[in-house]
């Protein structure tokens, strides 16, 4: 099964960028749709991102389009989040996800993905 474990979360001022990590544990021999979610407290899990591990296709939800890039590196096993021009808005814990791909591309949908990492914090101050 495939197992997750996020890290680079932390606190950053407003403006400031972080890169979220996201080792995945067979992404180099397993076809895969990863994401990056996050979620606030009382809100529902929000999709930021999505890559295809075998294309590098990636998919972008309208809440993580233009400051955030999704990226891999197969050959560390490796899926991160860059996040720039970071907002008090951003603050929210982030977990990404992986599920074995269904359709044509990943949807950033959170109900589409079936495995979770414990999730890293990020606080953004203004």
């Amino acid at each position: 099964q495939v197992q997750l474990r996020e890290s680079g979360g932390g606190s950053v001022q407003a403006g400031g960028s972080l890169r979220l990590s996201c080792e995945v544990s067979e992404l180099a021999t397993a076809p895969l749709c990863v994401g990056w979610f996050r979620q606030r407290p009382g809100q529902e899990r929000l999709g930021l991102a999505t890559i295809r591990s075998t294309t590098g296709l990636t998919n972008y939800a309208a809440s993580g389009e233009g400051r955030f890039t999704i990226s891999q590196d197969k050959a560390k096993n490796m899926v991160y989040l860059q996040m720039n021009n970071l907002e008090p808005a951003d603050s929210a814990v982030y977990y990404c996800a992986a599920n074995a791909p269904t359709w044509g591309y990943c949807p950033p949908v959170y109900y589409e993905y079936g495995t979770w990492g414990q999730g890293t914090q990020v606080t953004v101050s203004s």
